[in-house]
């Protein structure tokens, strides 16, 4: 009996460890706390994709658990004030220093967009509430904190929309006076899907005519940009590297879309692009605007060209893929910060923005972690908490300090 545990222990130690163990590159540091922290999110997929053939519950609906976990009720303290508001009925958290500003003083904003693929996320997750409360008390700021609607309840371009009502109401001169805020010293910024909403409504604002406030910064942590082109580099690299594996990115992407699985089958083959679609390529073509140190071992190939079905194609839609606008839309857009990763496939979504935002004369930092990959900056929160993330955010609050 005793000899039969000892093997049960050991076989039990041996599958969990090699259920935990991936091949995770070298040059990233803490990796084992990344394999265990992977290995939840691989056994929530897991699961999810059970659910959804067994009829269930849909994929996202059980990853939603992740949102759920993390969740904190965003609550004053004695350095900041923090208060639920609504801005054009959109939901949000506001940040505030709890001193009152002096009569002649008027203080930076950021408005900050969680990430979560358009289907996951919330600004009241504990590592969003951290980060705001950071960027309060280091540069005596004003955060927003939206709290768009998310798919696949609400498909683009809800998100998008929530979150351009939500700025273009904080950017009025009379509520930024309510909060005393420098109508000239304003930034908006996100993280993955949120920096994909940042990018896209930079974009809109600066576009708008009668719009007398405008950004004066935009800080993207490695944004998603493109929904054309799904086989860049980084995509064929990273397609199996925590936590942002190249499927789960294709089920973002067709799921902010649709619940048609169509769609998810053709972006999975890379064969969703057509005739409509196939004259915005030339924005995302990865062998034009990316360095060769990135290339790799790839070769550029253009995704095929399928018939058209007749289908909007929302993927190729400017306000769900930011990078797809022509060199005239960019030359006007406040300076950027872009932070990216090299083993993330979002990589070279943010890349391939940094080069054209530089050549149509954008004053662009590129901040780029050789060791570091997709998520880093959140995991701030004990037990998942990185050494990586702790410098990002030091360097990311730096940045808007100096240029804000």
């Amino acid at each position: 009996m005793r000899l039969g545990s000892i093997i049960v222990f050991i076989a039990f130690c041996s599958f969990t460890a090699y259920y935990i163990y991936e091949p995770i590159p070298e040059e990233i540091e803490e990796r084992w706390k990344l394999m265990l922290t992977n290995s939840f999110f691989r056994t929530l997929s897991h699961l999810a994709d059970l659910s959804e053939l067994l009829g269930l519950k849909d994929y996202m609906g059980v990853m939603y658990i992740i949102t759920l976990v993390e969740n904190v009720v965003p609550v004053s303290d004695k350095h900041v004030k923090v208060t639920e508001e609504r801005f054009d009925g959109v939901e949000l958290f506001l940040y505030q220093p709890q001193q009152p500003a002096s009569d002649a003083e008027l203080r930076r904003a950021v408005v900050y967009l969680h990430g979560g693929g358009w289907c996951l996320g919330s600004s009241r997750m504990g590592p969003y509430d951290l980060l705001a409360r950071k960027l309060v008390t280091d540069l005596n700021a004003v955060v927003v904190s939206v709290e768009y609607r998310l798919a696949t309840a609400h498909p683009f371009p809800v998100p998008y929309e929530d979150v351009y009502r939500a700025v273009k109401h904080f950017l009025q001169k009379s509520v930024l006076a309510q909060y005393s805020v420098d109508p000239q010293r304003i930034a908006i910024s996100g993280d993955s899907a949120g920096g994909n909403l940042a990018a896209a409504v930079s974009q809109q604002l600066q576009k708008e005519p009668g719009q007398q406030v405008q950004l004066k910064a935009q800080a993207l942590i490695y944004p998603v940009l493109q929904a054309l082109d799904l086989n860049t580099p980084s995509y064929q690299q990273n397609q199996d590297m925590p936590i942002l594996p190249r499927t789960l990115m294709v089920r973002f992407w067709s799921e902010y879309f649709t619940r048609d699985k169509a769609l998810f089958r053709a972006m999975m083959a890379n064969t969703h692009n057509n005739r409509e679609s196939s004259s915005l390529l030339k924005f995302a073509n990865w062998s034009t605007f990316l360095p060769e140190t990135y290339h790799g071992k790839y070769s550029y190939a253009a995704p095929p060209v399928a018939q058209s079905d007749g289908k909007t194609l929302s993927f190729a839609d400017p306000r769900a893929s930011p990078l797809l606008v022509p060199d005239a839309a960019l030359r006007s857009l406040p300076k950027a910060y872009i932070l990216t990763c090299e083993y993330d496939v979002l990589r070279d979504d943010g890349i391939m923005y940094v080069t054209r935002l530089r050549a149509a004369g954008v004053d662009v930092t590129h901040e780029h972690y050789e060791g570091g990959f997709h998520g880093a900056l959140m995991f701030t929160v004990w037990p998942t908490d990185f050494l990586l993330a702790r410098r990002m955010t030091e360097n990311y609050v730096r940045w808007i300090k100096e240029n804000l």
